[in-house]
């Protein structure tokens, strides 16, 4: 929620300053004894954003989205004014006081810079509250869930403007336009909020694409108002070692023949197939472990769709891609494997056979989005497929409510 918040916060206070670049307070920015100072001596402006952390009489505690929390002195004379996230007129901005802020809050405030480390004193302050971002996300994630479409890319066509994904076997071309908002995961991070600006030239066959925007009628394209990319290996092998020190995990990629270092964070999913649950997973692959290899996408490999969990906002693309509704099998060995076991990088021990789904990664190593153990009798039952059968119809965040978010 973090960046959309911020995206929201610029937004607003370059239609508050009248400014496209937002660099310096304009009149309206500024308060008006401020004005008559600063004319004769140009200062350095400097601004704070961040999320409310405390509030001390005057004094204010941000949590920025990086680095240590920094404090800011509200003036006498300082403009507190409320914007509702995506506002930008300046005439619908509610002037608001200091006591009606909030812990949690999100501002961006606006001050002369000082020479030393003390609090920054304000001359603005631009306040999206915490329940109107909140009010705000929940519009966002019913509109991915009506107007959304996610699969694995199989064409990009960087000067018609289009994409062209799989979804439940048939293709839908995503337009883009010079409006339309692209983005692109970061290499370690699936949070959407991790997510930069990105290009239609770095979406490949084999990525894993969200778009939301207006569908035809048949359902086969899409004008996007906004589309997000990201790539996800998959990793079928065995244990070699196991760092606990530096959350770390070596293993033996058994169909790229190689071996691979990933991190574990917080943030990782891993869990552990009991015995009868594996052995009833790998006896529904084994009859349909063939249909499922012939049928990834070409060059995806064990790298097929995944569906990015995105544990804050914005939303994801309802059930157009999760497969959650589809006949056969591969459903069911979805909701098998979310009702798995949780275990911890100390339970895993060297030559244990495990499934990996992990972000690309930087230096070469990649961050473990979810792990699964106990997977022999899967892997033995199809070495080929399982790691592709079993990883695309995943949708990592159905547990938190949110299905097929990214």
């Amino acid at each position: 929620m973090k960046a959309r918040a911020n995206q929201f916060l610029v937004i607003a206070l370059c239609a508050a300053s009248g400014v496209s670049l937002c660099l310096v307070p304009s009149d309206y920015a500024m308060p008006r004894s401020q004005q008559t100072q600063a004319a004769g001596a140009p200062r350095a402006v400097a601004k704070r954003i961040g999320a409310i952390k405390a509030i001390n009489g005057v004094e204010i505690t941000l949590t920025p989205d990086s680095g240590p929390d920094v404090k800011i002195t509200v003036q006498p004379a300082t403009q507190i004014v409320r914007f509702a996230p995506g506002e930008t007129n300046v005439n619908n901005a509610t002037p608001i006081q200091l006591q009606d802020l909030r812990v949690g809050d999100r501002i961006r405030a606006t001050g002369w810079a000082t020479d030393d480390n003390l609090p920054l004193p304000v001359l603005k302050i631009i306040v999206m509250t915490h329940s109107d971002l909140e009010a705000r996300h929940q519009q966002d994630l019913q509109d991915w869930q009506k107007r959304g479409v996610d699969g694995l890319a199989s064409a990009v066509d960087p000067v018609a403007g289009t994409v062209t994904i799989s979804v439940r076997s048939k293709n839908v071309v995503i337009h883009t336009s010079s409006t339309t908002v692209i983005r692109r995961y970061a290499p370690d991070s699936v949070k959407f909020d991790d997510a930069k600006t990105g290009t239609l030239q770095q979406i490949h066959p084999g990525d894993q694409v969200r778009a939301r925007g207006d569908r035809s009628a048949d359902g086969s394209e899409l004008a996007a108002e906004e589309v997000v990319s990201g790539s996800f290996p998959g990793i079928a092998g065995t244990v070699n070692s196991v760092d606990a020190s530096s959350s770390t995990l070596s293993v033996h990629d058994l169909l790229a023949n190689k071996t691979v270092v990933i991190k574990i964070t917080p943030d990782s999913q891993l869990r552990h197939l009991p015995p009868e649950m594996a052995q009833m997973i790998a006896m529904r692959l084994k009859g349909g472990a063939a249909g499922a290899a012939n049928g990834a996408a070409p060059g995806s490999g064990a790298a097929t769709s995944y569906q990015p969990t995105r544990p804050s906002p914005p939303p994801g693309a309802g059930g157009n891609g999760s497969g959650s509704g589809r006949s056969g099998g591969v459903p069911d060995v979805q909701r098998m494997l979310s009702h798995a076991p949780a275990t911890a990088l100390t339970d895993l021990h060297k030559g244990d056979a495990v499934i990996i789904l992990s972000t690309e990664g930087t230096a070469g190593m990649g961050t473990v989005i979810t792990l699964v153990s106990g997977v022999e009798p899967i892997l033995q039952a199809a070495p080929s497929a399982s790691s592709a059968a079993l990883l695309t119809p995943w949708s990592m965040s159905a547990p938190s409510g949110d299905p097929g978010g990214p």
